[in-house]
C-alpha cells in the first residue's frame, strides 16, 4: 500500500514541473517549488519507475469472461436438510392422559443465540381428581431472548397457581370453560405484572448493580407466547396466544382429506381486531399502528418490551441509571403507554375422539412459509401409514419476501 501511493506521487510530480515550464526552451530560473517537486521526484523516481515498468509482480489477477450460467455451490442434500432440522428434534409417548397418544417437537435458530425456548409436560388437573392434563407451549422471543428463557421456566408455575386457586370446576361446560379462560390470563397477567412493574421496585433496592441490569433484561428483551392445555376429561383444548405465534388444528374428515382448522389468530398491525382495540384505547393516535407494525414493534401483544410499557418519565429515567435502551421517542409519537398487553386470546376446541387429530404450534417462522393448510397436508402424509417413506413434493408456490410489501 505504502508502494502503492509512492507511484502516484511520481507521476504527480513528474507533471508539476511541466506545467511550469510555459515555454520549452525557456531559461527562467525554476521557482523554488518547482526545484522542491524535482528533488522529489529524483528522490522516489527509482522504485516508482521499477513499479512502472515491471511487466510482472504477485498482484492477483482476475481473468475470464462472464457466464450467463452461474456455478452457484449446491445447497445441502435431502438428507443433510433432515440432519439439521432433526438436530434438536424429541419425541413422547404419552400413555396415561386419555386423547394423546405421542408429540414430537423441533426447533431450527434462525439466529445465534436463538432468542426462542419451548416447554412441554404434564401438570396436575385443577378438578383436583389425580388426574394429569398436558402443555405444550412454544415462546418466540426478540431483542434478546432473556424474556423467552423466563417464560419457559416461570409460565407455568404461574399457570397452575392461578388454576389451583378455582377451589373446583363447575359442572357446567360453559361456565368451566369461563372460569379456566379467567385463570390462564390471570397467569399470563401477573407473569407479566412481575417483569414490567416490578422494575421500579428492583431500582430502589440495594443489590448490585451488575444484578440489578441482568434483572431487568428480561424486561427490556420480549416474547410472544402460545400455550395448549388439554384436559382428558372433558376433551377440551385450551390455546392462549400472546402474540403472533400460531396453533392449527387438522382433523381428518369423512372423505379422508385433513381439514385445518386455525385455534389462534396472529396479534399483529395486520389484524384489524387489534388495531380498532387499539384505536379504541388509544383515540387520536393515528399514527400508532403504520405498516402492520405497532410503534414500530411488529406485535401488537407481548410480554416484555417495557418500552411500549413504561411511561416517557421512568424510561428515561431508567436510560439515565442504568444505560437501558433509548425511549421510542423522538421516533415515535408516544401519548399514552401501555400499548402493549400480555393478555392471551384464548380459544376452547372439543376434540372428537372418532376423528384421526393433531395440533400444530409454531411461531411465525413456519407460517411465514407455510399456510395453514399446507402445514396440515405435510404432517397428515407423514402421519398416514402408507405414505411413509414416499417422496413428499411441495405443494406450495416459491417464497420470496415481496408478498411483504404488497398493500
Amino acid at each position: 500500500m505504502f508502494q502503492f501511493s509512492r507511484v502516484i506521487r511520481a507521476r504527480l510530480s513528474r507533471g508539476i514541473p511541466r506545467a511550469h515550464a510555459s515555454h520549452p526552451y525557456s531559461t527562467k530560473v525554476p521557482s523554488s517549488n518547482f526545484r522542491r517537486n524535482i528533488a522529489l521526484f529524483g528522490f522516489i523516481s527509482s522504485p516508482g519507475l521499477w513499479w512502472l515498468t515491471t511487466t510482472r509482480d504477485d498482484v492477483p489477477r482476475f481473468e475470464g469472461s462472464p457466464t450467463t450460467q452461474l456455478n452457484l455451490p449446491p445447497g445441502p442434500s435431502k438428507d443433510e436438510v433432515t440432519q439439521i432440522v432433526s438436530e434438536g428434534a424429541y419425541s413422547h409417548r404419552v400413555d396415561n392422559v386419555s386423547g394423546v397418544d405421542r408429540y414430537y417437537g423441533t426447533q431450527l435458530a434462525s439466529n445465534s443465540p436463538c432468542e426462542d425456548k419451548f416447554l412441554h409436560g404434564k401438570l396436575p388437573s385443577p378438578r383436583n381428581d389425580g388426574s394429569q392434563w398436558m402443555t405444550w407451549a412454544v415462546f418466540d422471543g426478540h431483542a434478546g431472548s432473556q424474556t423467552a428463557d423466563l417464560l419457559e421456566k416461570q409460565l407455568v408455575p404461574f399457570l397452575a397457581h392461578s388454576l389451583g386457586q378455582m377451589k373446583s370446576l363447575p359442572s357446567n361446560d360453559s361456565v368451566a370453560e369461563e372460569s379456566i379462560h379467567n385463570a390462564i390470563t390471570k397467569g399470563f397477567m401477573d407473569l407479566d405484572k412481575a417483569i414490567i412493574d416490578d422494575a421500579a421496585e428492583l431500582t430502589r433496592s440495594k443489590i448490585p448493580l451488575h444484578e440489578k441490569v441482568k434483572l431487568l433484561a428480561p424486561a427490556y428483551a420480549g416474547s410472544c407466547a402460545l400455550l395448549s392445555l388439554y384436559d382428558p376429561v372433558s376433551s377440551k383444548l385450551h390455546v392462549a396466544c400472546t402474540g403472533d405465534s400460531r396453533a392449527v388444528l387438522g382433523q381428518k374428515g369423512p372423505d379422508g382429506k385433513w381439514e385445518a382448522i386455525p385455534l389462534s389468530i396472529d396479534q399483529t398491525g395486520y389484524n384489524m381486531g387489534e388495531v380498532e382495540r387499539l384505536q379504541k384505547e388509544h383515540p387520536g393516535e393515528e399514527e400508532m399502528v403504520k405498516n402492520g407494525r405497532v410503534l414500530g414493534l411488529a406485535v401488537s401483544r407481548a410480554f416484555g418490551d417495557s418500552r411500549w410499557k413504561w411511561s416517557l418519565e421512568f424510561q428515561k429515567e431508567m436510560k439515565q441509571n442504568f444505560n437501558g435502551p433509548s425511549p421510542l421517542t423522538p421516533r415515535y409519537d408516544v401519548r399514552t403507554p401501555p400499548y402493549l398487553t400480555a393478555e392471551p386470546v384464548i380459544t376452547s376446541t372439543k376434540i372428537d375422539p372418532t376423528r384421526p387429530s393433531f395440533l400444530i404450534m409454531a411461531s411465525d417462522g413456519l407460517w411465514d412459509m407455510l399456510s395453514n393448510q399446507q402445514a396440515v397436508d405435510l404432517v397428515g402424509k407423514w402421519l398416514e401409514p402408507s405414505e411413509k417413506g414416499m417422496e413428499l413434493e411441495p405443494t406450495y408456490e416459491p417464497f420470496d419476501f415481496g408478498q411483504f410489501w404488497k398493500e
